[in-house]
């Protein structure tokens, strides 16, 4: 019997959004996840409807009997290492919230280090974002910068279908389509973004458990031991002389040095080598 469901029997007080909280934390701490804590709270704060800031962690406040279900439903998942992300079914991302599923990855903090590189670009510039996934990247950037004209691909279909449900969701008019690489009528582009896969398939048990619910495809696909097999086949099809910004692997930066022209490898919020901005060969 889980604790949840011992409370429930106990009576009202059992049920209450400290008790929750902190039965969840405990649970979830037993398994190994990181930030236990903060898991617990953003679960409770979801299921009954507020922001986690706003929960009250030491309320006694009772919590019906439907929300307490709710939360032992989400707390179970997770417990199973499955993303908060898709526990919650959405992500931030720069201003954003961007609903995520099984079907893309969930955009992490240190892939807004793309966007970043993107606000700085020219008046007007064109941006084609490669393996777009739920659409995060190409979504901020059409939020922060509406002047750009930005579109997307994806060799996923169902990827390509998150990313238009969520530019729906938020009222933006995205092109974006199925394509494998660069899509054959793209035409000419200032600057090329992408966060393509980088990890090898010998290194992906190195990684949280968590990364297994992820679509394989969109993590290690074709990349190769080093994990630059699908980064190289983008930099080889796109135009030479064309602005390129790749996400990459923590020790990729030497790599990606020799790959781009005039390349500069820039930093994430962790102080990691994360983004590489150059010129196509």
């Amino acid at each position: 019997m889980s604790p949840v469901e011992t409370e429930k029997q106990e009576g009202p007080l059992a049920r209450t959004v400290s008790a929750l909280v902190d039965d969840a934390a405990e649970r979830l701490a037993a398994v190994g996840i990181d930030t236990p804590r903060e898991d617990a709270e953003a679960i409770v704060a979801d299921a009954l409807g507020v922001k986690p800031s706003e929960l009250s962690v030491d309320s006694a406040d009772d919590v019906s009997a439907e929300a307490a279900a709710a939360i032992e439903a989400m707390v179970r998942k997770r417990v199973e290492r499955e993303p908060l992300a898709y526990v919650l079914g959405r992500a931030p991302f720069r201003d954003l919230e961007i609903a995520v599923d099984s079907r893309v990855l969930w955009p992490r903090k240190e892939t807004e280090l793309l966007v970043e590189v993107g606000t700085k670009l020219p008046q007007g510039a064109r941006v084609h974002e490669v393996g777009t996934g739920s659409g995060a990247i190409a979504l901020a950037l059409m939020s922060e910068r509406p002047d750009l004209k930005i579109t997307a691909s994806d060799l996923s279909p169902e990827a390509v279908e998150a990313a238009r449900e969520n530019a729906e969701r938020l009222g933006l008019d995205f092109d974006v389509r199925v394509a494998k690489g660069l899509p054959d009528d793209l035409g000419e582009v200032d600057m090329v973004i992408a966060n393509l896969p980088y990890i090898s398939d010998e290194t992906i048990d190195q990684r949280s458990p968590e990364i297994h619910a992820e679509p394989l495809i969109a993590i290690t696909a074709d990349c190769g031991p080093d994990g630059l097999g699908v980064i190289r086949g983008l930099i080889a099809e796109t135009p030479s002389g064309t602005l390129m910004a790749m996400e990459h692997d923590t020790h990729h930066g030497p790599a990606m040095q020799e790959l781009l022209n005039e390349a500069e490898t820039l930093r994430d919020y962790e102080g990691n080598e994360r983004v590489s901005v150059g010129k196509a060969p």
